[in-house]
């Protein structure tokens, strides 16, 4: 007899139950298990099993999370500031209607122009990251204070070499911070 939890009733009645009258099953002569369809693993499945080994994003992965983070970071911000600035440039006889006009013209304008720059930076600093874990052949977080020394470095290297020294210093040692804080969270904090 099929279960009439899967092949469903109609009318809410239980038609298995009344006389004369059976439960239709598509797949009896197939000989497969059919129900076996609907176990599904709870973790997650690998194409190859050195895909099961490295513990972190690919480098389209990594490119896509740093920028699309930066960006709306960045666009967060900017946005923020730009409401607080359009906020304060507000004269005495403007009109409602000007003042929304103004704010929302400074939030977006200073949004966009701080959310590129660090996306852009996201991106330099994906790419760099991920170019030092293919010249290393290892994933440690040196990759990532050199991927933040050089990224401050030649995000201001148009600025002049003392500019770029000084952007790198700066990067790598955000980067460097971030990765003692994070280390510190996973080894104090549980989660």
């Amino acid at each position: 007899m099929a279960d009439p939890r899967i092949f469903g009733s109609h009318n809410g009645s239980n038609h298995a139950e009344e006389p004369g009258r059976r439960l239709y099953n598509p797949y009896k002569d197939l000989q497969i298990p059919y129900r076996a369809i609907y176990d599904l693993p709870t973790s997650p499945e690998f194409l190859f099993q050195e895909e099961s080994v490295a513990q972190r994003r690919s480098w389209g992965e990594n490119l896509t999370y740093y920028t699309g983070i930066g960006y709306l970071g960045g666009a967060v911000a900017g946005a923020s500031l730009g409401l607080y600035s359009g906020l304060q440039a507000a004269e005495p006889g403007d009109t409602l209607k000007l003042r929304v006009n103004r704010v929302l013209n400074s939030s977006g304008q200073t949004g966009r122009r701080i959310g590129n720059r660090i996306g852009v930076i996201g991106l330099l600093y994906a790419g760099m990251e991920s170019g030092m874990v293919a010249m290393r052949d290892s994933d440690d977080w040196i990759n990532s204070v050199l991927a933040g020394l050089g990224t401050g470095a030649f995000y201001k290297a148009a600025n002049g070499p003392r500019s770029a020294a000084i952007a790198g210093a700066i990067g790598g040692l955000m980067v460097g911070a971030g990765m003692a804080g994070k280390q510190v969270l996973k080894r104090y904090v549980p989660i």
